[in-house]
């Protein structure tokens, strides 16, 4: 079994209003996103600076630990507060996560440190990805020198990055690796989503 940590600790400035609760598909986006990771864990919580906002959901919460450190220090957060080794990571404005997907990346934990899907080469999708424990150490030196770029860490950690090949065989169109940054992203996850029902 392996955590999952949805991180909401985006500052939506882009989008001009918190993205999280933007409704796709008639629900907000958030509740899509845990609708779907809920079943594949024992250990569900929510990284956010923000706790109130999701109190309704009844799930575990933290807050940073080096805040102000963007990205990495999000994801560093989560994994130190994931009671597994293992954690998939997965951002709060997903809205076509895709369940057997994610159990196939699950499935892959104990393979390496880190477990990051490539759809656009070279960059890995790593919020959608697994990490292991092992990776704290090395996130936690870049966050103290400030070095924030989220794969820096990778070279001194396993890594198994999976084909876009792969994916397809569960995502064929990647819909799963959408995510909404700026009200036309919005615009373009409605449509989608029309097609979908």
């Amino acid at each position: 079994m392996i955590s999952i940590a949805v991180l909401a600790g985006g500052q939506s400035k882009r989008m001009g209003q918190d993205k999280a609760f933007l409704e796709v598909g008639g629900q907000p986006v958030i509740e899509r996103v845990l609708n779907c990771v809920g079943p594949l864990t024992d250990d569900l919580f929510i990284s956010t600076n923000s706790p109130e906002k999701y109190e309704a959901y009844g799930l575990r919460m933290v807050d940073d630990i080096y805040p102000d450190k963007a990205a990495l220090g999000g994801l560093y957060t989560a994994i130190h507060a994931a009671q597994h080794n293992h954690v998939l990571v997965v951002a709060c404005d997903m809205p076509f996560l895709k369940a057997d997907l994610l159990r196939y990346l699950i499935d892959l934990a104990g393979s390496a440190d880190v477990i990051a899907p490539v759809i656009n080469p070279p960059q890995p999708e790593t919020m959608h990805a697994v990490y292991s424990k092992a990776c704290l150490k090395p996130i936690e030196t870049r966050l103290l020198q400030n070095k924030l770029k989220i794969i820096g860490f990778f070279e001194d950690v396993a890594v198994r990055y999976i084909e876009a090949a792969d994916i397809a065989a569960f995502d064929p169109h990647f819909h799963a690796f959408i995510n909404m940054n700026t009200p036309a992203d919005w615009v373009r996850v409605q449509t989608i989503a029309e097609q979908q029902f």
